[in-house]
């Protein structure tokens, strides 16, 4: 008798700790972790949201490879799914979410910061690591680096939102200060590339939508606020995505666009006119990244859109 009352109980204490955590998970606070000494991830509960390489990323599988820092991958779906591709190969440099430009010019010397030629990202330090019921805040100071002088101050800060029942938004701070020397920016001719970027990973059946709705063919130096890439990134028949809202007050908005259904949109900012910033003068870039499940028309996302709008 007493086996059996203690046998009851243990099922039930067991049954009990599963609700309990199930309970825990759903309702669970943000997590930041080190992933490993590269890179850190957030949580929300026990899915992963995103993580943030402030370290050296190097590819050993693929010789010839690009070293990239500062820098989101993986940046996860609501369902656990991969949105983004790193050391893809139909262009090695693409890296997740980042932000760079292909020309770049400091005194009469021209660098490459999209395929990392001449100029690169490090990181310095940590501002901001914070967590609410509602929200995680990482913000984080680095800079562009020639050689070993430090050429530009950039401060990158994620405010992560608490998932809804259908999507998930992260607002994106982007500003930058020349420390010495002007710098002039620009996009690739012809195509507008460069400024912030989402690298999707690649798939079979990618549909990018524009505020003018589904876009049948890739889209170079056109202006919108806002587009957005879904595809079967989990399982066959289970759609996702992902868009990249532009603040209202983004600077000569609205910026035109380059979109590849090989998997990327580009902000291209200041796009192919050139623009140039003096030392000790900073300048601010927002965005939010929306994630969401299903695949859904240019209505829907406008909606979501308008929303961001009046924030």
């Amino acid at each position: 008798m007493m086996k059996n009352i203690g046998l009851v109980f243990l099922i039930l204490v067991c049954a009990t700790a599963a609700n309990t955590a199930d309970k825990t998970d759903s309702f669970a606070d943000f997590r930041f972790s080190a992933v490993n000494e590269n890179s850190l991830g957030l949580w929300e509960g026990a899915k992963p949201l995103l993580v943030y390489n402030h370290g050296t990323i190097t590819n050993p599988s693929a010789r010839g490879s690009t070293p990239r820092s500062c820098y989101v991958h993986p940046l996860y779906g609501l369902d656990g799914e991969v949105l983004t591709d790193d050391f893809p190969k139909d262009h090695d440099y693409h890296r997740g979410l980042y932000w760079a430009w292909p020309h770049i010019k400091i005194r009469e010397q021209e660098y490459d910061l999209w395929s990392i030629r001449g100029i690169e990202q490090k990181f310095q330090r940590w501002i901001t690591r914070e967590i609410s019921s509602d929200e995680a805040i990482l913000t984080v100071e680095n800079g562009w680096f020639v050689a070993d002088k430090r050429v530009m101050q950039e401060t990158v800060s994620f405010r992560v939102h608490r998932a809804g029942a259908q999507s998930r938004a992260i607002d994106l701070e982007l500003t930058w200060k020349p420390i010495d020397d002007p710098i002039t920016l620009s996009g690739a001719p012809g195509k507008s590339y460069g400024g912030l970027n989402l690298r999707f990973a690649s798939r079979s059946k990618p549909v990018i939508i524009v505020p003018a709705g589904r876009a049948p063919e890739d889209l170079v130096v056109t202006k919108f606020a806002w587009a957005d890439l879904s595809e079967e990134f989990k399982q066959p028949g289970q759609m996702s995505g992902a868009a990249i809202f532009v603040d209202p007050d983004h600077p000569d908005f609205p910026p035109t666009w380059m979109s590849r259904h090989y998997g990327l949109l580009s902000v291209g900012w200041p796009g192919v006119n050139a623009q140039t910033f003096p030392p000790g003068k900073s300048f601010t870039c927002r965005y939010r990244v929306w994630i969401h499940r299903k695949l859904l028309e240019a209505e829907e996302i406008q909606k979501a859109y308008e929303e961001y709008h009046r924030k």
